[in-house]
């Protein structure tokens, strides 16, 4: 009898204790230790592209209420290193995209569709067919993001360059074409623009020129330096490999 009781307590407490855990990472509720980027680099540029119509999806994404970048601590504090390294060669880092709410992702799918809207087609998907999207693996039903330790971003120079501002109904150029024919980018030249959807993109693909290379390899070196890891069909995509989240997606709103 006393062993009966015994196993229901065990049971007991481990139901709690799944309880309790779930309660404490709500995929609906920020967690305290995720950050506004701008409070770990204050100076760190951001041109947070889902905000606004720039992307894609030709719209703002669902989920992104205002232009901030939140991380996890762990991360933000991972890339002040990295940014510190980069102000010392009079560069620094830019961001386009941080965490990324389940239901920005879900946005993505519902986009990705619906075949029959290709406006953003010349820029950013010029040689994939759209309804190739999930089996290429270009668009997925979770993303890395929605953890809270991913990140999307590049080089600038210091001082940086005056971004261009993008107006929705102006004409499209293809992003692979060389920097000075695609949208102007203010950051060092990677080789192609941001959401590329080509092979070009790949961050070790060497049909892109010597300098193009140099500047992928500088990110990535100084990245993977301070913990994270790329992913290598997207140069500007890394994730901490010590993430305090690698199985929850959440889906509290960017505000």
């Amino acid at each position: 009898m006393k062993i009966k009781s015994y196993i229901l307590f065990l049971t007991l407490i481990c139901f709690y204790l799944s309880c309790f855990s779930f309660a404490a990472h709500t995929p609906d509720k920020k967690p305290d230790n995720f950050v506004d980027i701008v409070n770990i680099i204050p100076q760190i540029n951001l041109e947070m592209r889902y905000y606004g119509a720039h992307n894609f999806l030709g719209v703002p994404v669902d989920g992104y209420l205002a232009p901030k970048c939140l991380l996890t601590r762990e991360a933000a504090t991972s890339l002040a290193k990295v940014q510190k390294e980069l102000e010392e060669f009079s560069l620094a880092l830019k961001i386009y995209d941080c965490y990324r709410p389940q239901r920005a992702v879900d946005h993505f799918v519902r986009w990705a569709k619906d075949i029959e809207d290709t406006k953003t087609k010349k820029e950013f998907y010029p040689t994939v067919d759209k309804k190739n999207l999930f089996k290429d693996g270009y668009i997925a039903d979770k993303s890395s993001h929605s953890r809270g330790s991913t990140v999307d971003l590049t080089i600038v120079p210091l001082p940086v360059p005056k971004q261009s501002e993008y107006f929705p109904g102006q004409k499209l150029f293809e992003c692979y074409l060389p920097a000075e024919k695609r949208f102007f980018d203010n950051s060092i030249d990677m080789g192609t623009g941001f959401d590329c959807f080509h092979e070009l993109s790949h961050t070790a693909n060497k049909n892109i020129s010597v300098q193009q290379r140099v500047n992928r390899l500088l990110l990535k070196t100084l990245m993977e330096k301070h913990g994270f890891k790329n992913y290598e069909l997207e140069w500007w995509h890394y994730t901490l490999k010590d993430e305090p989240y690698p199985n929850t997606y959440f889906d509290f709103p960017v505000e």
